[in-house]
Order: structure tokens, then sequence, then C-alpha cells
């Protein structure tokens, strides 16, 4: 499956079936992470991988509205960011989520992507402030996001070129081509009045000549 087949049939995938995520394939999607670009190649990031159900249960109240998926996954991937090495972490940490996303569909495991960065907690915190109290992290690390796994039974839904966003985007440029198109008549229908007008009075000054 070639890179932008993975990126047309990703989803994120919210519901699991209790199945236990390979080790091997976990070890893949952290790879796909540490092999993600990031600025002048510092690579800031670290990720914490959670098994413990009562972690996984605790990491659902990281959120006040959107984790509840991951008490139910195999496991999770807390993304965090050394703030000290570089200002740009959250880029590099977001790099990091994406490819390991995608390296998740690409081996049939189901993901999803939460925010942890500048969101609330269920009990008030900051959600960073939740889970770096939860896990022990220090602080000089910025939480990115969190991303939950668990093996799915159905991970592909096709997405078609010719899906409703994909027509919008399509009718949206025609319609722009439409009114370049329109504009670029009108200007031609009037230089060729002005050209016929001015043919009708040299040939009218001929004729009186």
């Amino acid at each position: 499956m070639d890179l932008l087949e993975v990126m047309r049939s990703r989803r994120s995938v919210r519901t699991y079936t209790g199945e236990a995520v390979p080790e091997e394939k976990i070890d893949q999607i952290l790879k796909a992470g540490l092999l993600s670009a990031s600025g002048k190649n510092l690579k800031p990031w670290e990720f914490i991988v959670v098994h413990d159900k009562a972690v996984l249960a605790e990491l659902t109240k990281s959120r006040a509205a959107g984790a509840a998926m991951i008490e139910h996954a195999d496991c999770a991937i807390v993304v965090i960011g050394d703030t000290e090495k570089t200002d740009v972490w959250t880029e590099d940490c977001s790099a990091a989520m994406t490819n390991m996303h995608l390296m998740a569909d690409c081996l049939g495991v189901g993901s999803c992507w939460v925010q942890g960065r500048l969101r609330g907690a269920s009990d008030g915190r900051t959600t960073e402030d939740f889970i770096r109290d939860l896990l022990g992290i220090p602080d000089k690390y910025g939480v990115e996001a969190i991303l939950s796994l668990g093996m799915t039974k159905d991970l592909r839904r096709r997405i078609h070129w010719t899906s409703f966003r994909w027509r919008r985007f399509i009718k949206r440029n025609f319609n722009e081509m439409y009114k370049n198109a329109a504009l670029l008549g009108c200007i031609f229908i009037i230089a060729m009045k002005k050209t016929a007008t001015d043919g009708m009075a040299v040939f009218s000054s001929m004729i009186h000549k």
C-alpha cells in the first residue's frame, strides 16, 4: 500500500475489540514516531507507553470530554516534548504523532489522537498538569497528545475522491474558474465591439474621401 492510499483510507478509531495489540506492531508504531522529521533534527520527543488498565482509566479524565476511548484501548502512547531543547517541540511532537497514527492504520491497528496541550481536564486542571501529575513527568516536558491504540473489526472505510468534501472543493474551484472565464469573456466582447467600432469609423472615412 502506497503512502497516499494510507492517507486516503486513514480514520480515527474510537471503538476496540479488546484484543491485545501485538508487541511487534507497537514497536513498529514507535519506530515510525522516532523516524519523524524535527527541527534541526533535535528530536525533542519522548514516548510513554501505558498498558496498565487502571492508568488508562485515569487518562480518560485528563480531558473534560473526548477521551472516553482510552479506557477501552489496549494501550496508549503519551507524547511529550522537551521544552528546553527546542521552541518548536509542539510541531515536532505533532509530526511524530502523525507518523504513528498513519503507521497504526497501515498495520491494521485502530488509533485516535487525543489532544493534550491547550486542553482542560475533568477536574478543572489543564490536561497537561493532569497527565504530568498522573505519570510523574518532569516540568521541563510539555504534554502534546495521547495516541490510543486497539484492535478493531472495521478499520478500512474508503474515502472516495468523489466524497462530499472533494466535490465541494471542485465546485468551489470551478466557480472561481467560471467567474474568471466570464470576466475574460466580457473583456473579449468589449474588445471586439471596440475593434468593430474602430473598423466602421475607418471604413466610413474611406467612403467619404
